[in-house]
């Protein structure tokens, strides 16, 4: 596996992908290797983590080159181990199939979005970009989209066959304790919580300046993570949040924390122009939460009723909603009928089976 920062507990919706993938294909008896960013990977007591071998890579801690070289690296170790499948996430770091198939490996590419139309990125990185989907979706192996929207976007572009495999949620535990609440100063039911890297298309300045218009005097705003390369932007929404009354910046949250905030939380806004298939969207309601999302194509394909969506950009119209979901509180047995619909629509155990088919499909096709 390579095309990702490290794991686990590494903020990103990759990330957390190939967090919770890993360890499943290692119980079903691959040996799985991923293939990390040294200056993201988190230190750990070994080389191995939940049965997969991780390996520390170099790359140059700039955000237009990290992972185009990262997965050159990544790509080049993984023919030193013999590797029978390189499994490549993202389009950027697609870029190296060719490289990859002149070394013999079998490559499966996972398309996790159009990373392109973010914000973020300028001309030059737009184009390499671009070009990683073109290379990756015509000389894979296999492809995965995390998406039908992603899948039929492949097929347009390319027409090539792209598998399905969306993102997943593991039904968690409901937190009892309250630690995190108390050292923001948040009670419970009363907040509006968004969990996301702090970057332009996460939109969160829309939603600070909505939840300003609704005037919820007795609801908090929390806003959980942080920028792995801060810039004008994400010093923007820190400037905005920290000046606008009940904003609360918590910062990169994991772990208990990060369980305490969902679990307590009274609502989940996703406000988003660009997404892949939303793992915090998963996740806010693998806890049974109340969701409002902005009705982008990826959001929508989640499958929420038409009233979870609110227009991209429209801050009227999200006030409006915050105002009217303060006011309309999800009892036990809602949030539980909830946690029971994501988690079989988005289960983990039946990603993993399915990617294990993509896998031995290519192994068994001599014409490969």
């Amino acid at each position: 596996m390579v095309g990702f920062r490290g794991l686990p507990g590494v903020q990103g919706g990759v990330e957390t992908h190939v967090e919770n993938l890993c360890p499943l294909l290692a119980e079903r008896g691959y040996e799985v290797h991923v293939l990390t960013r040294s200056s993201y990977q988190p230190t750990l007591p070994g080389s191995k983590w939940n049965g997969v071998h991780v390996h520390r890579l170099w790359a140059p801690k700039i955000r237009s080159l990290e992972a185009i070289v990262h997965t050159f690296l990544g790509v080049i170790r993984a023919a030193v181990l013999g590797a029978e499948v390189v499994h490549i996430h993202a389009v950027g770091p697609a870029i190296v199939v060719p490289l990859a198939r002149l070394l013999g490996l079998k490559v499966v590419v996972t398309h996790h979005g159009p990373d392109y139309e973010r914000q973020k990125w300028g001309g030059m990185a737009k184009s390499v970009l671009k070009l990683g989907e073109r290379l990756g979706m015509r000389y894979a192996h296999a492809r995965i989209a995390i998406s039908p929207v992603i899948r039929d976007l492949v097929h347009v572009k390319y027409n090539r066959e792209c598998s399905v495999i969306p993102n997943g949620v593991l039904l968690p535990k409901l937190a009892l304790t309250d630690a995190a609440l108390r050292s923001f100063n948040l009670e419970s039911g009363k907040y509006i919580l968004l969990v996301s890297r702090l970057v332009p298309e996460k939109r969160h300045l829309d939603l600070i300046e909505a939840y300003r218009r609704a005037s919820l005097s007795e609801w908090k705003l929390v806003l959980v993570g942080s920028a792995d390369h801060p810039d004008a932007y994400s010093e923007k929404v820190q400037e905005v949040g920290k000046a606008t009354p009940g904003v609360v910046m918590a910062g990169f949250c994991t772990g208990q924390i990060l369980a305490e905030l969902y679990t307590n939380a009274g609502l989940f806004v996703l406000p988003s122009s660009h997404e892949g298939l939303p793992i915090a969207l998963l996740e806010a309601l693998s806890y049974g939460l109340a969701v409002l999302a902005s009705d982008i194509a990826a959001n929508k394909a989640v499958g929420l009723d038409g009233d979870c969506y609110f227009r991209l950009g429209d801050i009227g119209q999200l006030a409006n909603k915050l105002v009217e979901r303060k006011n309309v509180l999800l009892g036990e047995h809602e949030r539980e009928l909830r946690r029971r619909w994501v988690s079989e629509r988005y289960s983990w155990p039946e990603i993993a089976s399915q990617t294990v088919t993509i896998y031995e499909s290519i192994l068994n096709d001599r014409r490969a």
